[in-house]
């Protein structure tokens, strides 16, 4: 996959379709204490465009227009995480989205396992490698392995939603996706409040 990288923002005028596949590096899975430090999408062409970002420079309007932008749907595998590392760090709302996470938990019933790697695995008959996955992001120069893991992360988003989409479809399990994707904002923000860890809907 060709990577371009990019500095705190997207460039002017970069179109990436109707549907981006993204993803997110941090420094930890802790949005209050673990910075965004890389965002990488991708239009499903090929190419990954990645937004490196300093600990001080957020600003990032090109990214936030089209992370608000309705027009666009945003494609993440887990994308509870990545929505709240864009609301703690960018201060935006992102939708509309799509969730490969959720969307392989109401169709893929007969396994536990939904990482990114395993569905890659079935679904596509690709081998991912994780190895870069616990490293530094935070390094003012992001080494080729690191940032072909990154690219990685984004390129097979797009067809596995095909895939996914035709299997939801399959099992009468659209709506409950499409209810589920529109509560991700809501359930982010519960998230930041201090409800991470409470099912609100238990008794």
């Amino acid at each position: 996959m060709k990577i371009k990288l990019y500095q705190n923002d997207l460039p002017d005028g970069l179109s990436l379709g109707p549907v981006v596949a993204i993803d997110t590096e941090t420094l930890g899975l802790n949005p209050f204490r673990d910075r965004l430090c890389l965002a990488q999408l991708s239009a499903g062409d090929g190419v990954c465009h990645a937004v490196q970002f300093t600990a001080d420079s957020y600003a990032a309007p090109n990214l936030k227009k089209l992370l608000t932008d309705p027009g666009t749907t945003k494609l993440f595998h887990f994308a509870r995480f990545d929505i709240a590392m864009f609301r703690r760090y960018l201060n935006v709302d992102c939708k509309p989205v799509y969730c490969t996470k959720i969307a392989s938990k109401l169709v893929r019933t007969y396994t536990d396992k939904h990482g990114l790697k395993d569905l890659v695995r079935e679904l596509l008959g690709v081998e991912l490698s994780k190895e870069q996955q616990s490293s530094d992001w935070g390094a003012k120069t992001l080494s080729e392995k690191q940032l072909a893991y990154a690219a990685s992360d984004v390129a097979h988003l797009h067809q596995l939603k095909t895939i996914l989409d035709v299997m939801l479809a399959r099992e009468s399990r659209t709506h409950l996706a499409k209810a589920c994707f529109d509560f991700l904002p809501g359930r982010v923000e519960l998230d930041l409040a201090g409800w991470e860890d409470v099912d609100i809907f238990a008794h």
